[in-house]
């Protein structure tokens, strides 16, 4: 069973500024706040819950059945900011790639036009009538 399968199924709700969260909502949420409202808060919010759990009692013999859900739920949280930081970096990518397409299409423009305004005359004239 995939950490997104037992999710749903468990109906995961995770710790947030604003309340409870679906695994679906984790998606729409920024990486980082200045609220207290973001991926990277979700998480720490359930690390912290994880290492409370995990505290070793030296009376309990069997192991806490929270430990297991909350290692999944941060995992969860993990695999949604791995994500997210692909995209965002993908989308950086993008954009500078977009940014540098620009500029060389603007040096392109005008190398096309100082190439233009060295045409003669007849040459600009021959050309208008051509198209």
């Amino acid at each position: 069973m995939t950490i997104f399968e037992k999710a749903t199924r468990e109906k995961f709700r995770y710790p947030s500024a604003k309340g409870l969260l679906t695994t679906e909502q984790l998606w729409e949420l920024p990486l980082t706040a200045k609220s207290g409202f973001s991926l990277d808060d979700v998480a720490k919010a359930v690390n912290a819950e994880l290492k409370a759990v995990d505290t070793e009692s030296f009376v309990a013999t069997e192991a806490n059945p929270a430990k297991a859900t909350l290692e999944t739920k941060l995992e969860v949280v993990k695999h949604v900011i791995a994500v997210r930081l692909t995209e965002a970096q993908a989308a950086k990518a993008a954009a500078a790639k977009k940014l540098e397409k620009e500029k060389l299409l603007a040096v392109l423009a005008r190398k096309q036009d100082a190439v233009l305004e060295n045409l003669t005359e007849a040459d600009l004239l021959a050309r208008i009538n051509n198209l």
